[in-house]
């Protein structure tokens, strides 16, 4: 499943998940939970498009099934190519969307109630 799912984001966003953690300056965090809110649709722009094609199309085995993920994440890939090329900024962004909790930004600022 992690080697479709690595396909997927290949073709979306030209990165493997590993690859993308390295952007954001990510650990063993999960990826999504920092990505903004055009990186999550195109995510799962990508995952619905290869959903809907492996319902189409009934893939067999690994193969097809890696074939569904590549096509699947173009969908989702072409559509963010053509957004940054209208807007001229890129999707992807070194960002962390990840919301801190009160009591984070409350030790941050050195009370600690």
């Amino acid at each position: 499943m992690a080697i479709l799912t690595a396909e997927i984001s290949k073709a979306t966003f030209g990165l493997t998940p590993s690859e993308y953690k390295k952007i954001k300056g990510l650990k063993s965090q999960n990826l999504r939970d920092h990505m903004t809110d055009l990186e999550l649709i195109f995510s799962m722009l990508g995952e619905a498009s290869t959903t809907e094609i492996v319902k189409t199309k009934n893939p067999k085995g690994f193969i097809e099934n890696k074939k569904a993920a590549k096509q699947g994440g173009a969908v989702a890939g072409n559509a963010r190519k053509e957004l940054e090329q209208r807007t001229g900024k890129k999707v992807v962004t070194s960002e962390n969307y990840l919301p801190e909790s009160p009591k984070s930004k409350r030790l941050k600022n050195g009370k600690n109630e």
